[in-house]
């Protein structure tokens, strides 16, 4: 009776260490892509770039690192986690970020958002979706995605090339230009840091994710699209909240749509050029669903007002909710599909 006890404490603790492992890499990943943001960002704004571009361009790029890192150490051995961040991340960066964010502060949106870019949300993520129906994720496949990161990118520096935007409009996060022009000087070594970080945080949760996966019975898919997805999505938080509070709601808004969009072209090109991505019995419809029902969704309260209220960010939360739901019962096989 007593060995019993034995085995369940010992048990457990290793449970406790797991989830202490699994914290510390969240952590790592969460300060890592916060410091790598910060001195992304004030090189961006010493170059006078409007705070859209920035928020869609190298605030999204640098928030995205904690899911590039991540999957990347994924995908060798855990394509499962490596696809379940991709597609979780999309779905919480809308549904729970952007949800947050509107809750607390109705974001106003410009015109070309929804013009250009959630519609070339929406077209990214039915071609994302297409080619891992048709057997996964190709190493063609991914260089076409990456293909498709260059061309965006480059039609965004075309764009900030014709609307130069002045000083003051580009002063993002309610910095000063002393604050800047501080910051600027070890902007290059937070960027390595973070860099340094993101890598390390990656590796030590995943490790820990897989291993608290196989524990509790849940797959590696479920794990990447709640836990993973969410902790590595926390810096595109940190970064809306602090846009909205500088009251740079241009800068929150694309910097939640830019990330979706890198997660598909960058990471998930990087990811398919690099290992593949094998779907296997992996995602099911209502993940694929949710990918793409979101950015629609997001189509809809941009072209309704240009205005993201504080209804639509709890109608946000709500349909987060109920994906979330809906993909655990499915996981643990209370929903057959």
């Amino acid at each position: 009776m007593s060995l019993a006890l034995i085995q369940i404490s010992y048990s457990e603790l290793q449970l406790i260490v797991l989830i202490l492992f699994m914290l510390l890499g969240l952590s790592a990943l969460i300060y890592g892509g916060d410091i790598l943001t910060k001195g992304a960002s004030s090189i961006s704004v010493n170059m006078r770039i409007d705070p859209m571009i920035v928020g869609l361009t190298v605030v999204s790029i640098a928030t995205s690192m904690p899911e590039m890192a991540t999957s990347m150490v994924a995908a060798q051995e855990n394509p499962g986690i490596a696809l379940g961040n991709i597609l979780g991340s999309n779905i919480a960066n809308i549904g729970l970020i952007l949800g947050i964010t509107a809750f607390f502060a109705p974001l106003k949106i410009k015109k070309h958002m929804a013009q250009k870019e959630v519609p070339f949300l929406i077209s990214v993520s039915v071609l994302f979706i297409f080619c891992a129906y048709s057997g996964g994720l190709s190493h063609l496949e991914g260089a076409l995605l990456l293909t498709l990161t260059i061309a965006y990118l480059l039609y965004v520096v075309k764009t900030a090339l014709n609307n130069p935007t002045t000083e003051s409009e580009n002063i993002p996060l309610g910095k000063s230009d002393e604050t800047i022009a501080q910051t600027t000087k070890i902007a290059i070594l937070l960027v390595f840091l973070g860099a340094v970080l993101l890598g390390l945080g990656a590796d030590v949760l995943v490790g820990a994710s897989v291993e608290i996966a196989s524990r509790m019975g849940a797959s590696e898919l479920l794990i990447g699209i709640t836990i993973v997805a969410i902790g590595t999505s926390l810096p595109e938080l940190a970064a809306s909240i602090a846009a909205i509070r500088a009251g740079q709601c241009d800068m929150c808004s694309g910097n939640i749509v830019g990330s979706c969009l890198f997660n598909i072209l960058l990471i998930g090109g990087s990811v398919s050029a690099v290992w593949g991505i094998e779907i296997g019995n992996g995602p099911t419809v209502i993940e694929f669903s949710a990918f793409l029902l979101l950015p629609c969704l997001l189509f809809w309260f941009f072209k309704s007002g240009r205005i993201v209220t504080r209804k639509e960010g709890v109608v946000l939360l709500f349909t987060y909710a109920i994906i979330i739901s809906l993909s655990a019962l499915s996981n643990y096989g209370y929903i057959s599909q």
